[in-house]
């Protein structure tokens, strides 16, 4: 190995090293980050973080008929479903603007 590859090396140790720390500062900001969802026509809304924590949950008093728990239910739960999946895309693309696309073992 000649001394032209040991810069070579020491030039991408530093890129790794400043990818790691874009990391770390990007997992930070996920969780002020939020996305917000809604179900059955504004009937349920749910605000999560970019690390899947829910914020908010608000429901319209009118979803709150008993008669109709089920169907509260289903909007809940497609609500949290959608959350989760945007919350999942949002990470994934500031993922792919540290490290150019390239899927990291163990990241995400």
């Amino acid at each position: 190995m000649g001394f032209g590859n040991m810069g070579n090396m020491q030039k991408m140790m530093k890129q790794v090293q400043k990818m790691q720390a874009d990391m770390v500062k990007m997992q930070e900001e996920m969780g002020e980050r939020t996305i917000e969802v809604s179900a059955g026509g504004g009937a349920v809304k749910i605000v999560m973080s970019g690390k899947q924590q829910v914020r908010e949950i608000a429901i319209v008093p009118e979803a709150l008929n008993p008669e109709e728990a089920e169907i509260l239910q289903d909007m809940l739960m497609a609500a949290f479903n959608e959350a989760v999946r945007k919350s999942q895309e949002m990470v994934t693309q500031e993922m792919n603007k540290i490290t150019g696309g390239v899927k990291i073992p163990g990241m995400f």
